[in-house]
């Protein structure tokens, strides 16, 4: 089965110039364990698909992104997010979780050199519900202390986490160019007992 993995370049996501075509990705919200939020901090960011527009704000600018596109395969991402935003996971990483779940949703955009356009080449049109995915007795889930040196301002830390589906079938919409969208499933939905 085919994957999708994608190296995405932070530093076109935070400083996006029309006459680069490197692929950029978005987490746009993201919600962790008992419904603690994480604000969608980072403003001045552009639209790939309407560069001289701001693109809503986002939680982290994504730098990997991999899927092995299985219905019940995780998702392994790593995302550049803001100064309160890792003060924010870090002391959740401290604390004692007694729920895992993850509510989120991300982006990611390639250039299309045929139609000179980017284009979305993952995302999904509702917010996905997944779990965190243990390593043996550990959460799947870090931040770095230091910060990022690729882009030094704003001041941005490396988040690092692999999120399960949660037991509910969920549409992942993929396009290999622009207007060639096919529709994966994400998740398996349980039978109620």
């Amino acid at each position: 089965m085919a994957q999708f993995a994608r190296s995405l370049d932070i530093y076109q996501g935070f400083n996006f110039k029309k006459d680069k075509q490197a692929p950029v990705g978005f987490i746009t919200t993201l919600t962790i364990g008992d419904g603690e939020s994480f604000p969608a901090d980072q403003e001045t960011i552009k639209d790939p698909m309407s560069p001289g527009e701001d693109h809503e704000p986002v939680v982290g600018v994504m730098n990997h992104f991999l899927w092995e596109t299985g219905t019940t395969d995780a998702f392994y991402l790593s995302a550049q997010v803001s100064v309160a935003n890792k003060q924010h996971l870090a002391q959740l990483l401290f604390g004692t979780w007694t729920h895992v779940e993850v509510t989120f949703n991300l982006e990611i955009y390639e250039y299309d050199p045929l139609k000179k356009v980017y284009f979305k080449s993952l995302w999904s049109d509702e917010e996905l519900q997944g779990v965190l995915e243990k390593n043996g007795e550990d959460l799947n889930l870090s931040v770095a202390d230091n910060p990022s040196s690729e882009v030094q301002s704003p001041k941005n830390y490396t988040l690092q986490m692999g999120i399960k589906p949660a037991p509910v079938e969920q549409s992942i919409n993929m396009a290999s160019g622009s207007g060639q969208t096919v529709v994966k499933k994400w998740g398996v939905t349980e039978a109620a007992a």
